[in-house]
């Protein structure tokens, strides 16, 4: 006789986690397994915003399910997950009530679809043979759990999508770059430093912009209780975020460079300028100048980022649910 299917509902975090979970429809039994065929259907919620406890979550689900009635549901969120002892958790669930929650971050970012997957298949299929067991909990290995979790959190803010959402920023970078290049006395200055000058003012530019960004956006997280959990949760977050705004200025710098290199490749002749200066010059000379330029272009487009909102700063440097998170936060403050 067959079995009826297997009604499973997949609730995602927006962006990202839906996107995912889209691409589970079509998962299936095992091999083998003795069971009906998966009827998937996924429903794209926000239901991890405004707490930060597991157990709240599988509350959330498992109304859910009782709104749709599945035979069992997964939550799949970008919220970082941890157990009463500290442990990094890849998933917790309730076999009883065939409920369970996924975290995409303890995934490590990489291959996270294939990943996903995999972790999904397995989590139905232990639910629908075991519904008798107690709630389990897939801890993360103890020495590399957090760099995974951060690992994963921060692809999942994309970083590069930083240089996009701070228009404001590159245009006042590239006006401050054009009108740099034709400069003389930034000739005679980036002449003048030594590699390790042009390095130095490499770092302390992007430092300076990612500085301000925390600043001006009000990234910085604060922990809500002084509970060592709330305090290294906080942590994490802070990490994310510095990381993440790290490699988006940094992806802004090398643009910046290659722009206004091109720039003046085309704009400058080095002969010419180097007899204004009464120096001898060549296109050799341009590399370093425009080096020097992209590190001085960087810091004049943090000034232009003061021009983009909270809100949208937060856009660019954030996963949805992490956007979600910190503008809730925001409002809360307020």
């Amino acid at each position: 006789m067959m079995k009826k299917p297997l009604h499973i509902g997949l609730v995602a975090d927006p962006a990202s986690p839906t996107k995912n979970a889209r691409r589970m429809i079509d998962l299936a039994p095992p091999d083998g397994e003795d069971s009906g065929a998966w009827d998937i259907e996924v429903v794209s919620e926000s239901f991890t915003t405004g707490f930060e406890d597991i157990g709240t979550a599988l509350e959330r689900l498992q109304d859910q399910s009782r709104q749709h009635e599945w035979d069992l549901v997964i939550g799949l969120t970008e919220l970082p997950l941890r157990d009463d002892d500290g442990r990094y958790l890849l998933a917790e669930t309730d076999p009883q009530r065939r409920t369970a929650v996924l975290s995409l971050p303890a995934l490590g970012g990489l291959r996270i679809h294939t990943r996903a997957r995999h972790a999904v298949s397995e989590l139905v299929s232990g639910m629908a043979e075991h519904p008798l067991q107690n709630g389990q909990r897939v801890q993360l290995p103890r020495l590399s759990a957090r760099s995974r979790v951060l690992l994963g959190m921060v692809l999942a803010n994309r970083p590069w999508l930083l240089v996009p959402g701070l228009k404001s920023a590159l245009v006042a970078a590239l006006a401050t770059g054009a009108i740099a290049t034709v400069d003389s006395t930034i000739w005679l200055l980036a002449g003048s430093l030594s590699w390790w000058h042009l390095a130095i003012a490499t770092i302390v530019s992007i430092a300076l912009v990612v500085g301000w960004l925390v600043i001006d956006g009000q990234l910085w997280d604060r922990p809500e209780s002084n509970s060592a959990d709330a305090r290294e949760r906080s942590r994490l977050y802070n990490t994310s975020t510095l990381v993440t705004l790290t490699i988006g200025v940094l992806i802004c710098y090398l643009a910046l460079y290659v722009i206004n290199l091109a720039w003046a490749l085309f704009v400058l002749d080095p002969a010419v300028m180097g007899g204004s200066l009464q120096e001898s010059l060549g296109y050799g000379d341009l590399f370093v100048l425009s080096w020097f330029v992209a590190s001085a272009a960087t810091v004049g487009g943090a000034l232009g980022s003061g021009l983009e909102s909270d809100e949208a700063i937060r856009a660019a440097a954030y996963s949805k649910r992490e956007e979600e998170r910190r503008n809730h936060l925001a409002r809360e403050r307020a």
